[in-house]
């Protein structure tokens, strides 16, 4: 079976990403706590983060393609709402798989927890609100 997905809400998913990174990481949000844990220099050239800005946008985009692909086969599974279904399969992929990852990656590395807690929320928020436009902007035909 191959899952039904909605290649705009997803395109529009991986540019939500952008925006919750752009907002999350603000001086005024959480960059300059997030800078200071991770021992980041901020005053760094703006161009340096080109390349980091092309991979976030490749991996936001296949995050969003495997949550859609994930949702449309819980949702043939298990039924019952698209949305419920979304957010329901962005919050058990996001534990089991990069909450998990983050937490083990992190502790060998011997990051701070803070850090690792913020960034963890961080992917939560992004998830979910991906699951919210995917969920929201079904596939055709199948709700």
């Amino acid at each position: 079976m191959v899952p039904e997905i909605n290649y705009w809400a997803v395109l529009i998913a991986t540019a939500s990403s952008m925006v919750v990174g752009s907002i999350w990481y603000t001086p005024k949000v959480f960059g300059t706590r997030w800078a200071r844990l991770a021992k980041v220099d901020m005053g760094r050239p703006a161009s340096s983060a080109t390349i980091a800005i092309v991979v976030t946008v490749l991996v936001s985009f296949a995050t969003a393609w495997v949550l859609a692909g994930s949702t449309a086969i819980a949702w043939h599974f298990y039924g019952g709402g698209y949305l419920w279904t979304a957010i329901v399969t962005a919050v058990t992929l996001w534990a089991g798989f990069t909450a998990a990852r983050f937490i083990t990656h992190d502790a060998f590395e011997g990051r701070p927890s803070s850090l690792t807690v913020l960034n963890i929320a961080h992917e939560l928020v992004t998830v979910l609100v991906m699951a919210i436009i995917i969920g929201v902007w079904p596939p055709a035909g199948t709700v």
